[in-house]
């Protein structure tokens, strides 16, 4: 099949790690990967950010296709609405000079879906969405600084309704679209987050904080991925500090992520914050700021640290805590969404409620207190990843997906993504 990604403000050239750059980015860049190595095409759109960039870039063999709509420079995404008309008309007339026909548009966000939904009336092509955040629970839980308009909720209904398929990503994502939506549940397919196996995996904890410059005799709390304060990294801050003070347990915490290479406050004002809540509760001198890193370090601090943590408001899933998995490292999360979905409680990890420091406390004392627990649970958490979670288990499920919408012969089509994907 020939497959479109639109993606508009989360390329899978960028960064991740940013303000608006995170787990989308992910999602797109190793699903169109993973679908490509099955043998399909596949052409992702986002919009242009810079003025500079060529209108079609391409990593490995995935063309990404960098839409103009609206001024070529970074915008927020909550800003980007108003230039959806220029980014359907564009694709609309991109894709009727193609020689070969899209069998499929799969859209990830409600902004790209609404692009969706004009390219499916004009050209007649299959839409399926995956929303990666909903608006009716952004807002519940963001209230008054959820910065997208009321128009979104609209949209979203529409993309419910008419979408050929729409993807939940865990259990919680599919009862909302099914309770705050009205969604027809033959019509959700539950298609889960991943990671990629050759990127993420174990290795040995003293030579990962010895590449790090960390020390061999700490017991280390690592968090990792973008920082804005939905993702609750104040809530792990002041949990150091309750192990500090209330339980007499010492432990380091390392915060990577950020706008910058290097933590600059400038840049990523939440970092400013971060350090006034680890002045207060006593434990500045713990808490160590990494800045953001490449996807290729990342398996180092995973495998660094004694444990993984997040614990954001809301997560719709979650990519992080899968790839701390990866790396055998259990994860302690919050009891929300996705989380709730890829961590199971007392096995693989702990969930503990959001915003409840004294919770996550206790939790870490727990692991560190009792490393033989930790140590199962992180080989609980490496089988789990493998057994539900890779990226290529995800692109198969996709183009089964894809296959029904368009009309392909499913049997046929998975025979031969199998057939290929053992080459």
């Amino acid at each position: 099949m020939k497959i479109a990604l639109i993606s508009e403000h989360a390329s899978p050239l960028a960064a991740a790690g940013g303000v608006d750059s995170g787990g989308q980015n992910i999602y797109v860049a190793n699903v169109a990967r993973q679908l490509v190595r099955l043998g399909h095409d596949v052409d992702v759109f986002t919009r242009c950010d810079r003025s500079l960039l060529p209108l079609v870039s391409r990593f490995e063999n995935i063309r990404v296709i960098n839409v103009p709509a609206g001024p070529p420079v970074q915008l927020p995404k909550e800003q980007l609405l108003p230039h959806m008309d220029a980014f359907a008309n564009f694709m609309i007339e991109f894709m009727k000079q193609e020689r070969q026909p899209y069998a499929v548009v799969h859209a990830n966000f409600f902004m790209s879906g609404l692009v969706g939904l004009r390219i499916k009336d004009a050209l007649g092509v299959p839409l399926v969405t995956t929303f990666h955040a909903l608006g009716r629970v952004r807002r519940l839980h963001q209230g008054e600084s959820d910065g997208f308009p009321d128009a979104r909720f609209a949209i979203e209904d529409e993309l419910v309704s008419r979408s050929d398929s729409v993807l939940a990503e865990c259990p919680q994502d599919e009862n909302d679209l099914m309770h705050l939506y009205d969604a027809d549940p033959a019509r959700i397919d539950l298609v889960p987050c991943g990671f990629d196996r050759t990127e993420f995996h174990p290795l040995d904890k003293a030579q990962a904080r010895t590449r790090l410059g960390w020390p061999q005799d700490r017991f280390i709390v690592l968090q990792l991925g973008r920082m804005v304060p939905r993702k609750g990294i104040d809530n792990v801050v002041r949990a150091m500090g309750a192990c500090h003070a209330t339980h007499g347990e010492a432990a380091e915490l390392y915060i990577a992520g950020g706008n910058s290479d290097e933590p600059n406050e400038g840049a990523t004002p939440e970092i400013g914050r971060l350090r006034g809540i680890a002045r207060e509760c006593g434990v500045e001198a713990h808490v160590h700021f990494v800045g953001r890193h490449g996807r290729g370090e990342l398996k180092h601090f995973y495998n660094a640290a004694d444990v993984f943590v997040t614990t954001p408001w809301y997560e719709p899933f979650g990519i992080t805590p899968l790839e701390a998995m990866a790396c055998g490292t259990p994860v302690i999360g919050a009891d929300v969404g996705g989380i709730r979905y890829s961590v199971a409680h007392g096995e693989t990890g702990l969930l503990v409620p959001p915003r409840h420091p004294d919770a996550l406390a206790e939790a870490l004392v727990t692991l560190k207190r009792n490393p033989a627990l930790a140590r199962r649970m992180g080989d609980a958490g490496l089988a789990r990843a493998h057994a539900m979670f890779t990226w290529s288990s995800v692109a198969q499920a996709l183009a089964r997906v894809y296959a029904r919408v368009s009309g392909e012969d499913t049997q046929t089509a998975t025979a031969l993504q199998m057939s290929r994907a053992a080459r």
